[in-house]
Parts: C-alpha cells; structure tokens; sequence
C-alpha cells in the first residue's frame, strides 16, 4: 500500500524532509512511528505528538490505510 506522510517543524527538520510517499504494509500507526523513529532518528516520543490521518485526529492504535494522509504534529511555539 502507498501513504502519503507529512512533517512539521523538528521532525521535518531531523527528516530533511515536509512530506513523502512510503510504500509499507499495513501497520497501526503508532508501529510506523517508531519505525519511521529509528529509521530517522526521530528525538520525540508518540507521548509528545498528535496524529492526524485523512485531516482527523486520532489514536496511535489507528490501522494506515492504503491512500491515508499521515500527519505527525509535534509541539510549535512561536513568537
């Protein structure tokens, strides 16, 4: 299956990266982060994100779909 994965802020800047396309089997989301974690070296735990797949959020206990937008929202400040 094909997902569409997008990154904000630290994870973006720690990934090189704002979005991409994986190819990968069906996974909850919660495993493909810390997949895409230690692939990346990804600093933040799941406990400091909030996911987001098709523009809802959602448990990391969410099956990926093929076709779903993933979103992983870490925390923004700004000023």
């Amino acid at each position: 299956m094909t997902i569409q994965l997008y990154y904000f802020a630290i994870l973006q800047d720690q990934r090189g990266l704002s979005e991409e396309q994986l190819e990968l089997e069906s996974q909850t989301a919660g495993d493909l982060y810390d997949k895409l974690k230690s692939l990346h070296g990804f600093t933040l735990s799941q406990d400091a994100l909030r996911l987001s797949v098709n523009q809802q959020f959602v448990g990391w206990d969410t099956v990926i779909h093929d076709g779903d937008e993933v979103v992983f929202i870490p925390p923004v400040s700004g000023g």
